[in-house]
């Protein structure tokens, strides 16, 4: 079946709805938008409508996986290489949050798309004469989100990765309960990832770095491509105490910012607290 007649299929079962009628009220509702031109409060709420509608379809395309199928089949068509990694399908069936976030991602950059393609340059055809007639708004919107999603889910991947990258520091090296090091091993733990308090903005832990010294930034920076602390000291001329100073340092910081929730941090990357005060840390983290 082509991608077009899935996704048209995709929202007949989740529309009550007859597709002729609702075919026929889009284009009465796309009459009036064109009379305000597409902007304003009467677009506001066609678009709110909108996303109330095909939110719950694309929820459970996503969780099914056929939306990520359906992007791979629309791209490579065209010659354009996309692949999803196994691992990440998993986790879009499993975890809601991840989910949430592609789906937020998609649906903001697939709005300005759809209505300037579908609207504005009436790139939507109601008297489309195709083996299942004609799409609504709803399956033009939908294959809007799955254009949409390619750049939404190596966006998400990315910084999932980078995630991880990030909490190899060797300060929160912690052994993991499978036996791994660091936040790859977490990773790879059975159900981490199912437990949605896990999913974690990179953006935050780049902000709390960008607040450090530029020598912190650098000493930091050159662990996470994996640098031991002996190169990063020959490498920024200073001493290997200094190295760890400034980790030390970093991953207080790290602390003082999960106390005051501007970063989670999860409790299998604390460093061993030896002392009251590092359990006090660790707990308020």
């Amino acid at each position: 079946m082509h991608t077009d007649d899935q996704i048209a299929q995709a929202v007949d079962n989740g529309l009550s709805d007859d597709r002729a009628a609702r075919i026929r009220a889009d284009i009465a509702r796309v009459q009036e938008l064109a009379y305000y031109s597409f902007k304003g409060r009467v677009y506001e709420v066609f678009q709110n409508e909108l996303l109330l509608e095909t939110e719950p379809i694309l929820k459970g395309m996503l969780r099914d996986g056929s939306l990520g199928r359906l992007a791979m089949e629309r791209f490579n068509e065209r010659g354009i290489e996309f692949w999803i990694h196994p691992e990440d399908l998993t986790t879009l069936r499993a975890d809601a949050a991840a989910r949430d976030e592609i789906l937020i991602d998609m649906q903001v950059s697939a709005l300005k798309a759809f209505r300037t393609n579908a609207l504005v340059k009436e790139k939507w055809n109601p008297h489309h004469r195709g083996p299942r007639g004609a799409s609504c708004l709803r399956s033009y919107f939908i294959g809007t989100c799955i254009w949409e999603f390619r750049r939404a889910y190596l966006r998400w991947a990315k910084a999932r990765l980078k995630w991880a990258q990030l909490h190899a520091l060797c300060d929160f090296a912690g052994e993991t309960p499978d036996g791994g090091r660091g936040i790859l091993g977490l990773l790879q733990a059975p159900g981490y990832l199912a437990e949605p308090e896990a999913i974690v903005l990179s953006n935050n832990f780049e902000d709390i770095l960008n607040e450090q010294t530029p020598q912190t930034q650098a000493v930091i920076a050159l662990t996470i491509y994996g640098l031991g602390d002996t190169e990063i000291a020959d490498t920024l001329k200073i001493t290997h105490g200094a190295v760890r100073s400034r980790k030390t340092r970093f991953r207080n910081t790290l602390y003082q910012a999960a106390r005051e929730r501007r970063i989670w941090i999860p409790a299998q990357l604390h460093t061993k607290a030896k002392t009251a005060h590092d359990k006090q840390q660790a707990g308020a983290a």
